[in-house]
């Protein structure tokens, strides 16, 4: 039983923190780690509706970040990393989907994870549980596990990047296609830099719009028929965004304005995002399905920072 001065106390410092990742005052990584603190050490007292506001904010966030694109700098992107996104999403669904069968993993969720690790995390297993006819405990376990890889992403890729001295363009590739969802890639090249966050954004959408192929293919894998694909329809809004930007109908005060509250917001679902991280959830999913995550996250790390080096 939860008592009323524990429940107040949690809202209090809740809405503190709220307010201090809209304020601009941290940066992402810290928004991340003050949520996630936050939920050790206090009781999240909106649980539910924080799970979906975190999605809002984070639709709203990415949309708003297409007002700091132009169409040629998108398309300039997206041309000259096509064929390393394509070859990543495919050879970490073949990966995925032979490590289940040797790791014991049971099916649905070695694909649910392997669809997260390959296209854009908790969007792609939200569009492809229905497909597979994936059950509650799957999708949750599976969610559970890229959430907590993406935490870890956003902590340790900017560092790495800089260690190993890759540039802007050099990261915001790297972290388009090695980090998971969107919320921890844009999250990561923000905190790396303006350029960073302009290709990880553009590349990262172009990502995404894999979960169409990849849908199709779980569809005839496990043969399922008459099953609906969802597509985020916040990519429509990014492309828009983009648009409006690249037609110069809007003053640069504005353009400016928006991208920073954009920003502001991506910051603010990211401190969400950590306070609805548990670790009594991993440690009911078990040890083999973790290390299968794990193993094919390294697996595209690795392969897509020796292809940036040496290709």
């Amino acid at each position: 039983m939860i008592s009323l001065n524990t429940l107040n106390c949690s809202k209090l410092v809740f809405f503190s923190l709220m307010i201090l990742s809209l304020s601009g005052l941290i940066d992402s990584t810290s928004a991340l780690l003050l949520g996630f603190l936050f939920s050790l050490l206090f009781i999240n007292p909106y649980p539910k509706e924080t799970k979906k506001m975190t999605g809002k904010l984070l639709k709203v966030a990415i949309i708003g970040l297409g007002f700091g694109i132009f169409f040629k700098d998108a398309i300039s992107a997206n041309v000259n990393n096509l064929g390393v996104l394509s070859v990543s999403v495919i050879l970490t669904i073949l990966l995925g989907l032979g490590l289940t069968a040797v790791m014991g993993i049971r099916r649905p969720l070695g694909f649910l994870i392997a669809s997260g690790t390959a296209v854009c995390g908790g969007s792609a297993i939200a569009a492809i549980s229905p497909v597979i006819r994936a059950d509650e405990k799957n999708v949750s376990a599976a969610l559970t596990i890229v959430f907590a890889l993406n935490s870890v992403a956003l902590l340790i890729f900017p560092p790495l990047g800089k260690l190993l001295g890759l540039t802007q363009s050099q990261f915001g590739l790297w972290s388009a296609v090695a980090i998971h969802d969107t919320s921890s890639v844009v999250g990561a090249a923000m905190s790396y830099g303006d350029e960073a966050l302009k290709i990880a954004t553009t590349l990262k959408l172009s990502r995404t719009l894999w979960i169409i192929p990849v849908a199709l293919f779980a569809a005839f894998w496990f043969k399922s028929k008459g099953e609906k694909i969802t597509i985020p329809y916040f990519i429509g809004g990014f492309v828009l965004a983009i648009a409006i930007n690249s037609s110069g109908v809007l003053p640069e005060y504005i353009i400016s304005f928006i991208f920073l509250i954009s920003k502001r917001l991506l910051v603010s679902a990211l401190f969400l995002i950590g306070a609805n991280l548990s670790i009594n959830d991993l440690k009911t999913i078990g040890f083999k399905p973790i290390l299968f995550a794990v193993t094919l996250w390294v697996a595209i790390s690795v392969g897509s920072l020796l292809y940036i080096f040496y290709v």
